[in-house]
């Protein structure tokens, strides 16, 4: 067992940044496991090409500094205001929304209400307003006046149970600090950085067959089919503005360059985008086509800067030997151990190792292990939480494993187990099965984040 010492250190949150050249280490399909004790039961996973990232010659460092500057850059327009949002953020108002979820959810199937846990969590209201339209009308309001930090922090309070459809996509750009909270500076702010999006793929996108970017290249135009959904990927437009967005993002950030499951963070964004111009419940019917060219180039200026956000926050996901994963893998291991140490004996005992099914849902944010219709349903929340993709992603992941507490259990064999947590049936999940989902991770962060005594025996 680890020392009291070790374990103090391993709880706090760390911003290490690792140097040196980029390498893939492990894909989005293939988590990394001991070659030693289970080397034969999965394929060998091809060698993957190295990823240069080096920009176009430049003639002085100063040149080449300016020619970056945006790579990891969190702090450009009105960041500030929605950070001030997110450190303000009320528990009691997100505690609220859990409990309701949850006692909704008991009502619903006729058994009797939830209690809840004792300690700090006792604080809450007796009763909470369960949803109506005008959680729904105050969001829209929210969305469309916000002038300074209070609408924005009141956009996040909203946000946190699910976003309406119609407001989704303006929503998700105030949220991600896409666009500035302020109303005014808003159109100039769009036009602005999309005019800077198309003058990177001016300048950049014909390098991708020099010799330096061609791995880079190759790697992005291999990945993007194997994504999904495919009835929408497949469309040759959509395959090239994926293409784009890709390669621009690696060549402006080469403290990452591509990796291997970057790529499937671009699919929710282009999705909400482009619905909010196209009139299709599901996605899979969603034909790009027929949407005009101009207002498709300004949905993929867009999402390039939205994904960019969102990875300003997970950089260490995706630089050299991928110490952001790693750490939260760990991270995930130790909560599972605290809160049910008989699934996290069980899988010990079977010789089940969390990287061999936690590295992918860390590394691609669960996207291939719940419908695109609930990975958007999730993002809503975890753009609503400080450090949503980032912190409250473990606690989300600890949740879910321990959601199939019983099935994990009735395993007794570590291919069947692995196989299992490898494609869980989560086909037929909805709304509902992920906002059950998010307020589970809910009560377990208020219960253990920032809280190293607690683990004490």
């Amino acid at each position: 067992m680890a020392s009291d010492g070790a374990r103090k250190q391993f709880w706090k949150r760390s911003n290490s940044k690792v140097p040196g050249s980029i390498q893939h280490v492990y894909g989005a399909q293939h988590p990394p496991f001991d070659p030693l004790l289970h080397g034969t039961l999965l394929k060998a996973t091809p060698k993957m090409p190295t990823t240069p990232v080096r920009a176009k010659r430049v003639s002085t460092f100063q040149e080449f500094e300016s020619n970056t500057s945006d790579a990891w850059d969190a702090g450009e327009d009105d960041d500030e205001l929605l950070a001030m949002a997110a450190e303000s953020l009320n528990t009691e108002v997100v505690m609220e929304t859990a409990h309701r979820v949850l006692r909704d959810h008991s009502q619903r199937r006729g058994r009797p209400e939830l209690q809840e846990a004792p300690g700090p969590e006792q604080r809450l209201k007796a009763e909470a307003e369960p949803p109506s339209a005008s959680g729904d009308l105050r969001l829209v309001k929210s969305v469309s006046e916000s002038h300074t930090s209070r609408p924005a922090e009141e956009l996040r309070k909203l946000s946190w149970s699910g976003i309406p459809k119609p407001v989704r996509p303006i929503t998700w750009k105030l949220l991600s600090g896409y666009l500035p909270a302020n109303v005014d500076r808003r159109p100039s702010t769009l036009q602005r950085k999309q005019k800077e999006y198309f003058a990177f793929i001016e300048h950049y996108y014909d390098s991708r067959n020099d010799e330096v970017h061609q791995d880079t290249y190759r790697q992005i135009h291999i990945d993007i089919p194997r994504m999904s959904p495919e009835a929408l990927i497949l469309q040759p437009k959509v395959m090239e503005i994926f293409e784009r967005i890709l390669f621009i993002w690696a060549i402006r950030h080469p403290a990452s360059g591509y990796v291997q499951g970057i790529n499937d963070l671009v699919t929710p964004f282009f999705v909400v985008f482009i619905c909010e111009h196209i009139d299709a419940e599901d996605v899979d019917a969603v034909d790009v086509s027929s949407v005009p060219a101009d207002v498709l180039r300004n949905i993929e200026a867009d999402t390039y800067w939205c994904m960019s956000k969102l990875l300003d926050g997970i950089q260490d996901n995706y630089t050299f030997a991928q110490p952001g994963i790693q750490m939260k893998v760990k991270m995930l291991e130790e909560l599972v151990s605290r809160i049910d140490e008989q699934v996290h004996r069980h899988l010990d005992q079977h010789e089940v190792r969390y990287l061999q099914f936690a590295f992918r849902w860390m590394n691609n944010l669960l996207m291939r292990e719940v419908p695109l219709r609930c990975t958007i349903r999730l993002w809503d929340t975890y753009q609503s939480e400080p450090e949503g993709f980032s912190h409250f992603h473990l606690y989300v992941c600890a949740a879910f494993l321990t959601r199939w507490r019983k099935e994990i259990l009735e395993e007794r064999d570590f291919q069947e187990l692995l196989l299992f947590l490898q494609n869980l049936p989560t086909a037929h999940w909805d709304d509902e099965d992920i906002s059950l989902l998010l307020a589970d991770a809910y009560r377990l962060k208020f219960a253990f984040a920032d809280a190293p005594n607690h683990y004490k025996k």
